[in-house]
Formats: structure tokens, C-alpha cells, sequence
């Protein structure tokens, strides 16, 4: 089997392949005072809670935006499975040409993104990535990597309304608006919340396709991919285990070249 891990700076994504089948998948919180044998311990629980039992020899690929919990993740690897992780990063092969000014600036997450999308489509896309960050990612007809933005996530730009705007309250905003012209306070934040990211995702989206001027997929995931898009009018499809995916993809396409593999 084969365990993927997706550390995001809010939270982490932990799925297992049995071959190609994504048999069970978790989303905790990223915690970067989490030692190695602590995820031991909550690795161990939550394969229990699903019938699957955590031993050596299982393979484990891992996309990290965090960057002291690395050296964690692979003492975890090498103390629990006995193997040596493959950790999405410079000198990975990943099939996809990378055409940034300074392709090491890339998150990992973002490549891995990239790498599942093109291989969903076979065709241009535009990766929507709903988390920490909303990040948008452009791949080619051909399968290029081509770059992409960075805009302030959801749950940032909530934070900052509710530290600066001492008046109003802090509300939950994962549910639908029930109107645009909201009647009270609350209703009137979230719907600002979700139709002002549908609207930023729609006007950017936009503007990418002008500057590909071809044919192209627009693919969301994350954690609120699935609030967001169903309010915004140019998102195709979601997908919310594209980042799991895509470290399998990346995983055998690698594997004759990891330590004992």
C-alpha cells in the first residue's frame, strides 16, 4: 500500500492507495510541534478506525509546504515504515517541464496539482486551490507548467474582516447565502465571503483563459472548493483528492528511482 500526504500550512491530507484505489483518505490540522513518533501514534489510530493496519514496508509520498516539518516526516518514515519517503521537490520527476523563472519557488502542492489535472483532462487547465492561499496554476495543451497566481484564501481574508472590523461578529461561512441583498449582519458577511471569492475566481479565470486563448478545463479542490464553486460560473469540475492523486502519479513515476524501491 501506499500512504500520500499533502501538508498544507492549515491542514494535512493523508490518504492510502491500495494500487491505484484511493481506499481511505483524512484531513487533520497541521501542527508543526507534532514529533515523529506523535504521528506514529495518530497514524496508527486512524488506520485502526478504518481496519488497516500501519506497518513497515508501506511506500510513502509527501507534498510539504512547511518547511521545518520535513525532517519530522521522514524520521516518522524511517521509524514506523522503515523506508525512505519521496518528498515532492527540486530533482523529482514529475513528466511535467516546468516554466518558471525559478522553478524551486513552487510549491510542491502546486506541481502535484498540476501533474493530477493534466492527467484527469489530457488537455489545457486551470488548477482552483482552495486553501491557505488560493492559488491558481496553468497547464498547457502539452502538459507544460506555465506559472499561475496567488491571491489571500478564504479563511485569511475572513480573519483579517473579523481582527479589523471590531463590530462584527465572527460567523461560520460553510454554507450557501440565502440572498446576494442580505437582511442582517451576519447573512451580509457571508454572502460577502462567498460570492466575493466566487467573483475573484470567475474575473481571474477569466483573464487566464484570454491570455491561453484555447480551449481549457477549470478544475477546483481544497477544503471550500466545493462552497465556492458552486456559486462561481466558470469552474468545470471539483475534485477534492487532485493533490492525493497527483503524489500517486508522481509516486510511480519515481519509484524505480527511491532508496529500495
Amino acid at each position: 500500500m501506499l500512504i500520500v500526504m499533502d501538508v498544507g500550512n492549515t491542514n494535512t491530507v493523508i490518504g492510502v492507495y491500495r494500487d491505484h484505489k484511493l481506499i481511505s483518505d483524512w484531513r487533520i490540522r497541521t501542527e508543526k510541534e507534532t514529533t515523529a513518533d506523535e504521528y506514529g501514534v495518530l497514524l496508527r489510530n486512524l488506520f485502526q478506525s478504518q481496519n488497516l493496519t500501519l506497518q513497515p514496508g508501506m511506500d510513502l509520498a509527501i507534498s510539504c509546504v512547511v518547511p521545518p516539518m520535513i525532517n519530522t516526516l521522514e524520521k516518522f518514515s524511517r521509524r514506523y515504515l522503515q523506508v525512505k519517503p519521496l518528498m515532492v521537490g527540486p530533482g523529482i520527476k514529475t513528466g511535467m517541464p516546468i516554466y518558471y523563472d525559478n522553478p524551486k519557488e513552487v510549491g510542491a502542492d502546486r506541481i502535484v496539482n498540476a501533474v493530477a489535472a493534466y492527467e484527469q483532462v489530457k488537455a489545457a487547465a486551470i488548477v482552483v486551490d482552495f486553501g491557505t492561499a488560493t492559488t491558481f496554476d496553468v497547464v498547457s495543451t502539452l502538459g507544460e507548467y506555465l506559472g499561475g497566481l496567488i491571491a489571500p484564501g478564504v479563511m485569511i481574508s475572513c480573519e483579517a474582516l473579523f481582527q479589523r472590523a471590531s463590530k462584527l461578529p465572527r460567523v461560520e461561512i460553510f454554507s450557501k447565502p440565502k440572498h446576494v441583498i442580505a437582511k442582517d449582519t451576519i447573512s451580509s458577511m457571508n454572502a460577502g465571503i462567498i460570492y466575493g471569492y466566487a467573483g475573484l475566481v470567475d474575473g481571474i479565470v477569466r483573464r487566464i483563459k484570454e491570455a491561453l486563448a484555447e480551449p481549457v478545463k477549470v478544475i477546483a479542490t481544497g477544503g471550500l472548493a466545493c462552497l465556492i464553486a458552486s456559486e462561481a460560473q466558470s469552474i468545470d469540475l471539483v475534485d477534492e483528492y487532485l493533490t492525493l492523486e497527483g503524489l500517486r502519479i508522481i509516486y510511480y513515476r519515481n519509484r524505480g528511482r527511491k532508496e529500495g524501491g
